[in-house]
């Protein structure tokens, strides 16, 4: 286990809400101050941090791999920022984007034409994980000249189809 500054804070917290929590109990701060010290490590790893992580949105970031990308489509959203922040896809050809990411799965539609956007190839990139998360996270890649020219995250709802029909 990795020490950080971040669990030392979290330990101190929690162990300093048990031994408030058992001075109500016994009076005896020594008492409490042992059992808190023995107790502290219990209540930080099986209360503490999963509830962190429940309520937390972080997720772990990986580069950009091909084989990964098109093998486990609801892991993209770990991929997508270094991707995006390292402009890994910029000025590629569409024919490469094909043989990196796959067939696009879903074109923009262009409102003034009143038909789908060739240039704008669309990918999901998985629900991140989180107790409070709506919404799955989607890219959109654009394409000028047959080159990538932009990469833009966006949000959408989580819509699931009905069974019953």
């Amino acid at each position: 286990m990795i020490i950080t500054p971040l669990l030392v804070i979290f330990m101190v917290v929690a162990f300093i809400l048990l031994f408030l929590f058992l001075n109500t109990v016994d009076k005896r701060k020594w008492l409490s101050a042992l059992i808190a010290l023995v107790l502290t490590p219990l209540v930080y790893f099986y209360m503490f941090y999963p509830f962190l992580n429940i309520i937390s949105s972080y997720h772990h970031q990986k580069y950009f791999e091909s084989d990964a990308w098109t093998e486990k489509p609801a892991l993209r959203y770990e991929m997508i920022d270094n991707t995006i922040a390292s402009d890994t896809l910029i000025g590629i050809s569409k024919e490469r984007i094909t043989t990196l990411l796959g067939e696009a799965e879903w074109l923009s539609w262009d409102d003034a034409k009143k038909t789908h956007n060739i240039n704008k190839w669309n990918y999901a990139l998985g629900i991140e994980p989180g107790a409070f998360n709506d919404k799955k996270d989607c890219v959109e890649i654009t394409f000028k000249n047959n080159k990538v020219t932009a990469l833009r995250p966006y949000q959408e709802e989580i819509t699931f189809e009905n069974e019953d029909q």
